[in-house]
Parts: C-alpha cells; structure tokens; sequence
C-alpha cells in the first residue's frame, strides 16, 4: 500500500529530533512527539515502526545532504591532498542543524549498542568505503607514509578533520590563543598538520 503524500513524516521527523535531544531518544515520549508534529501516535507507528527506525530517519534526513557532499569532496579523480582539503573544509562548513545531529548520534551511540550499530551500518554504506580509498590511494602515491598503519592515518585524519573542526566551531570566542584561523583557513593549516607532523617546525631557507 503506497503511503499517502504529505508533510506527515517530515512533521514527525523534526518533531522527534527536538524531544531526542532535549530527553533522549530513550525519555522522548511518542504521544508528545505526535502532539509537536500535529499528527497521531498511529500515524507515528505508521511511518516508524519502531523509536529506532524513527531515530535513524531523523539522522539519515541530515546525513544525505551530508554524503552528497562528501561523494562530491572525496571523488577518487581528485588528487588525494586536494581530496583531504576538500573533506576539511565541509567538516568546518557544518551547519547548525549538522552539529544538531552529530551531537544527538554521539550521545546515543554511547547509550546503546543498537543504535550504535545501525549508524555504523548507515556510514558503511555511505562515506566510510570513500575514506578507505582515500587512505589507499595516499599510501600508493607516497602522499602519506606507507610505515604508519591505515588505520593509524584514518584515526589520525579525522580526529584533525572532526573533532578539531567541530571544537573550533564550539570554542572559538572562547579560545585561549587569540586570532584563531577560521573557515577555509584553518582546514588548509590541519591539512598541513596531517602531511607534515602536528607542530613540527618546518626548515627555513639555509638551516642545515
């Protein structure tokens, strides 16, 4: 049976977000969600047959943008600094309702081990195989060093890219070291930190 077309579920969807960050996607009540989103619990039921299946569609309504942007970032014709560079720099450019989401998918990740599992399933299924042909193609190309185990440069790669872009956004008038670069700026200067060593003094002209 086709389900009919509506604003229904996008309804159910936003609602359920607000109530799964506020609560938890354990404390959010459906009736209440069902209330935000001016529908019924059935319609609820009918859409999401289970609060999972309903958390999921709230982080896959975002992720898609998300992915259609790393598709684009991580094509595997681009060279692979320029592939990082341009991975760095979406990171940096999250939106409000992007760190919404990652914010709700870290702390239920920690919750539950089924909710943790479906989002590694989503990722498998979407950017993760695009980060392993990345770091693939750098150890073919001698752009990162073939001693340092794959998983060493992955884990390396995206704690500069995450956390560190995602923490700027949240710290930076808090920052402790005025003058802090932003936006693109700050990408190329952790692109660089990966390829060359987090804070290693680069030679100057006539040092031996």
């Amino acid at each position: 049976m086709a389900r009919p077309r509506s604003n229904i579920q996008t309804r159910i969807q936003h609602a359920a977000r607000k109530r799964f960050l506020n609560e938890g996607v354990d404390g959010a009540s459906l009736r209440r969600i069902a209330k935000d989103a001016k529908t019924s619990i059935g319609m609820i039921y009918y859409y999401f047959p289970t609060k999972d299946d309903l958390f999921l569609a709230v982080v896959e309504e975002v992720y898609a943008v998300v992915l259609a942007d790393l598709l684009s970032a991580l094509d595997p014709a681009l060279p692979v600094e320029e592939r990082i560079r341009r991975l760095y720099r979406r990171i940096g450019a999250v939106t409000p309702d992007e760190l919404l989401v990652i914010r709700l998918v870290l702390r239920e990740a920690l919750v539950s081990s089924k909710r943790l599992d479906r989002i590694v399933e989503l990722f498998w299924r979407g950017h993760v195989p695009l980060i392993f042909k990345l770091i693939g193609d750098g150890l073919a190309d001698g752009t990162f060093d073939d001693k340092i185990h794959p998983a060493v440069l992955g884990l390396s790669m995206m704690a500069l890219g995450g956390p560190g872009q995602l923490l700027r956004r949240a710290f930076e008038a808090r920052a402790p070291f005025p003058g802090i670069p932003s936006g693109p700026e700050f990408s190329e200067q952790m692109l660089q930190n990966l390829l060359q060593g987090v804070g290693r003094k680069q030679p100057t002209r006539g040092d031996t």
